[in-house]
This record gives C-alpha cells, sequence and structure tokens, in this order.
C-alpha cells in the first residue's frame, strides 16, 4: 500500500513546523533575570490622607546584551505591609554587565499602614526589611516581561 500525495503534504508541513520551533528556541538567547535592589528611599510629603515615598533603584544586568526597559509595574512591601503599588513608564537600557538607576514614587494613602511604616523607617538602628514584586516590560523580541521578587533592607536617608 503506498501512501498518496494527499497524505504527505500534511507529515511533511508536521516536520517543517516542527523544525521551524526548534530552530526558533535555540535562536532565542538565554536571558539571566536582572537583579532590582532599593539603592534609596526617602519620604517625600506625608499627611494623614496621603504618603508619597521617592524610591531609587538600581537594575543590574548580568547578561552579555543590553536590557532595553520599557516600564516596570511592580507592588512594594515594607516590614510584610503592603506599602503601595506602581508603573513607572521611564525607558532606558542597561547595558550588558552592567547596572542603571531609576526613580519610582509610591504613594500610599493608608493611614494604618502609615503610622505602622513610618516608625520602622525612621529607625536607622533597625533597618525595615522590604519585598518588590513585579514585571519589566522590555524592548526583547524574545522576551517581552521579566517577572522579579526582590527582598532586602530599606537603606534609609
Amino acid at each position: 500500500m503506498s501512501i498518496g500525495p494527499v497524505t504527505r503534504v500534511p507529515r511533511a508541513a508536521s516536520v517543517v513546523v516542527a523544525l521551524l520551533l526548534a530552530g526558533c528556541a535555540t535562536l532565542a538567547p538565554h536571558f539571566e533575570k536582572p537583579q532590582l535592589t532599593v539603592a534609596s528611599i526617602e519620604i517625600k510629603e506625608a499627611t494623614l490622607a496621603e504618603q508619597r515615598f521617592s524610591v531609587r533603584m538600581r537594575v543590574q544586568n548580568p547578561n552579555s546584551r543590553a536590557l532595553p526597559v520599557e516600564g516596570i509595574s511592580y507592588t512594594i512591601e515594607l516590614a510584610g505591609e503592603e506599602l503601595g503599588r506602581g508603573v513607572t513608564a521611564d525607558r532606558f537600557t542597561v547595558p550588558a554587565y552592567g547596572e542603571a538607576e531609576f526613580e519610582m514614587f509610591v504613594t500610599t494613602n493608608l493611614a494604618s499602614t502609615f503610622f505602622k511604616v513610618l516608625p520602622r523607617l525612621k529607625d536607622s538602628a533597625h533597618p525595615a526589611e522590604y519585598r518588590l514584586v513585579g514585571k519589566v516590560h522590555t524592548g526583547l523580541a524574545f522576551l517581552r516581561t521579566i517577572p522579579f521578587d526582590e527582598k532586602g533592607v530599606f537603606p534609609v536617608r
């Protein structure tokens, strides 16, 4: 029994698609996650209704190619309490094996969080731990978003 031309076309198409997918997987370079850390935090305004912080972030790129950042969306916690959420649309490029800094603003209107967090920020003898969770939105065709979950201690100035 011979295989007719109609049967060969789907099989050939399946082989071509499989080869293309395998080729794309090998063309997409390995990309390590950048590391984000808080460089500094500064209280800009504080009222009972609203608190505004300036947070200076450092991004380190451990890769052999530049990282074009188109924006970052994030949630920031301090001492286990959600401090705020936000996005930054600042575009910048982190050089290969390099680092860059950018500023973001966190605004919260939670009076209870304010009273829990502010004393921890002012007490430099007991630095407060933070957690930063979010996504870096890139200009890379093969990697549009890079999730991150970083923990550390706030360097208060």
